[in-house]
C-alpha cells in the first residue's frame, strides 16, 4: 500500500474517548433542515422561476450560481474554520451564519413575486423582470449560505470522529440519511398542493396557489432549520484541538500547495466524483420539469388546461422525489454493511453508478411512451397509470446511487485528510471543486443542448446516463481497493 492511502491499521486501533453517538447524531441532523430547502429548489423553483418568465434554457443559467459559489465559498470556508481561534469554536461560527443568510434568502426567493409588484410588474405581462432578479439575488443568497452550513456541518463531524475510521463513515452515513429525511420533509411539502391554507396570507394578487405553497414551505424550512441547529450548536461542545492549524499560508498559496501535494487516491476520488455529478446535475435540476412537460405534455407558458397539466406534473415530480428520498434514507442505513457485503466502498459506489445510468436511460422510452398515449387522448388528460407509476419507479430506483453520492466520497476524503493530518474543512471544500466544476459545466451546456433538440430535457439526461457509466467504471477501476475498505 502507497503512503498516499489511509492506514488501515487505524480500523483495529481502540480510540479513546470516542464521542457518543448522540453527538453526531445532532450534528447530522443539521443535514436536514439544510436538505429540507434544497428538496425545495430542487422539485419546485425551475418550474417556479419558468413562472416568473423566464425561458427553459435561460433557467439554466440560473443554477450555475450554486457551483460557482461552491467552488468560491467551500474551500475558503474550510481553510478558514480549520484555522480559526474563537471562543464559539471553530464550526460553530459559519454553520450560525450560513443558517441567518439561508432564512433571510428563502424568505426573499418565496415573497419575490409580492415585493416585485409591489415595485412596478405588471402582471399581466409574462416576464416579471423586479421578481426575477430578486429570486437570483435570493438564490445566489442560498446556494452560498447552504456551502457556508454544509461544509463546516460536515467537518464538524470529522472533528468529533477524532481519526477514527469507523465513526467516519457511520458520521457520514448519519449525515446522507438525515439529508434523506429532509427530502422526505421537502418532497412532500412540495407536492401538497393546499399547503398554503395552513398560512392563508400566503396566496396574494401576485402569488398565485403555487407561488402560495412554495412560500409556506420556504417558512416551514425556517422553522426546522433554525430548531436542528439550536440543538446541535447548543448540545454539542467542539472537541478541543491540540493545535490549530496556523501555518500564516495565505488562502490561495494553501489551495495551490493542497493540490500540488493531493495524493494519487485523493486525485482518483476527485476523478470519480467529477463525473458522478455530471451524471447527477441534469436530472437534479430537471427531474420535475420533465415530468411537467414531457410526461404530462404540460406548459408553464401556455393556456390554463396546460399550465394546470404542467403542474400537475410538477407535483407528480415531487411525489416521485419523495420516493427517491425514502429510498435513500433506507440505503443510507445500510450502505456501510452493504458495503462490505460487496467487498468495500470502491465497488459499492461503482454499481450503483450503474443503476443511476439505467435510471437516466430510461427516461427516453418513458417518454416516448407518453408522447404516443397522448396523440390518442383527449387535450389536457394525464398520462395513464402505468406511465405514471413507471415514473415514480424511476425516481426511487435513484435513491440508491444517491446515498452513495452523499456518502462514500466524502467518507473517503474525510479518511485521506485524516491520515495525511491537512484538515478536514479545506479537504472537503477542495473536494467540493469536484462537485461544482461539472456543475458549472452542465449548467453551461444543458440549455443549449436542450434547445437545440426541441427544449427537451432528454439529451442532457442522456448525457448523465454516459457519464454514469464512467464513473462506475472508474470507481471499480482506478480507486485504490485498499483505500475503499478503509
Amino acid at each position: 500500500m502507497s503512503s498516499d492511502e489511509p492506514n488501515v491499521d487505524n480500523e483495529k486501533q481502540m480510540v479513546v474517548d470516542k464521542t457518543p453517538i448522540w453527538k453526531i447524531f445532532a450534528v447530522a441532523s443539521i443535514a436536514a433542515g439544510v436538505q429540507f430547502g434544497w428538496a425545495l429548489q430542487l422539485s419546485l423553483l425551475t418550474p417556479y422561476v419558468q413562472l416568473l418568465g423566464v425561458s427553459h434554457a435561460m433557467s439554466s443559467l440560473i443554477w450555475l450560481c450554486g457551483p460557482i459559489s461552491g467552488i468560491v465559498v467551500q474551500p475558503t470556508v474550510g481553510y478558514t474554520s480549520d484555522r480559526l481561534k474563537s471562543k464559539f469554536g471553530r464550526r460553530k461560527p459559519f454553520i450560525t451564519v450560513g443558517t441567518t443568510l439561508i432564512c433571510f434568502a428563502v424568505l426573499l426567493i418565496g415573497f419575490a413575486a409580492d415585493i416585485g409588484h409591489s415595485f412596478g410588474d405588471n402582471l399581466e405581462k409574462k416576464v416579471k423582470p423586479r421578481a426575477v432578479a430578486l429570486f437570483v439575488i435570493g438564490f445566489w443568497i442560498l446556494d452560498i449560505a447552504n456551502n457556508m452550513v454544509q461544509d463546516p456541518s460536515r467537518a464538524f463531524l470529522a472533528d468529533l470522529s477524532k481519526h477514527d475510521h469507523k465513526r467516519m463513515r457511520l458520521a457520514n452515513g448519519l449525515f446522507s440519511f438525515f439529508m434523506a429525511v429532509g427530502n422526505v420533509l421537502g418532497y412532500a411539502a412540495g407536492s401538497a398542493p393546499a399547503l398554503y391554507k395552513v398560512v392563508p396570507f400566503t396566496k396574494t394578487n401576485a402569488c398565485d396557489t403555487y407561488c402560495a405553497n412554495l412560500k409556506t414551505c420556504f417558512l416551514i424550512d425556517i422553522i426546522l432549520l433554525v430548531f436542528v441547529v439550536v440543538v446541535a450548536l447548543v448540545a454539542v461542545k467542539e472537541p478541543v484541538i491540540d493545535k490549530v492549524i496556523d501555518d500564516g499560508i495565505p488562502f490561495f498559496t494553501q489551495v495551490k500547495t493542497s493540490f500540488k501535494n493531493l495524493g494519487r487516491p485523493m486525485w482518483c476520488l476527485f476523478l470519480v466524483t467529477a463525473f458522478n455529478w455530471i451524471a447527477w446535475f441534469p436530472f437534479l435540476m430537471f427531474n420535475t420539469d420533465w415530468v411537467g412537460l414531457e410526461i404530462y405534455g404540460g406548459d408553464p407558458k401556455g393556456n390554463a388546461g396546460e399550465k394546470k397539466l404542467y403542474d400537475m406534473g410538477v407535483r407528480k415530480g415531487a411525489l416521485g422525489l419523495l420516493l427517491t428520498a425514502l429510498s435513500l434514507g433506507i440505503m443510507s442505513l445500510i450502505i456501510d454493511p452493504l458495503s462490505k457485503l460487496l467487498g468495500g466502498a470502491r465497488r459499492t459506489w461503482g454499481l450503483v453508478n450503474f443503476v443511476l445510468a439505467a435510471a437516466l436511460a430510461s427516461t427516453v422510452p418513458l417518454t416516448k411512451a407518453a408522447e404516443k398515449v397522448r396523440r390518442h387522448l383527449p387535450p389536457h388528460t394525464p398520462p395513464p397509470s402505468n406511465i405514471q407509476n413507471g415514473v415514480l419507479a424511476l425516481f426511487a430506483a435513484t435513491g440508491i446511487p444517491q446515498a452513495a453520492t452523499y456518502s462514500i466520497p466524502f467518507a473517503l476524503a474525510s479518511m485521506y485528510s485524516s491520515d495525511s493530518g491537512s484538515g478536514h474543512g479545506l479537504a472537503l471544500g477542495l473536494m467540493n471543486l469536484a462537485i461544482c466544476v461539472p456543475q458549472m459545466f452542465v449548467s453551461l451546456i444543458s440549455g443549449p443542448l436542450d434547445k437545440v433538440f426541441g427544449d427537451g430535457n432528454l439529451p442532457a439526461f442522456i448525457l448523465g446516463a454516459i457519464s454514469a457509466v464512467i464513473s462506475g467504471v472508474l470507481a471499480l477501476t482506478v480507486i485504490p481497493p485498499s483505500s475503499a475498505n478503509a
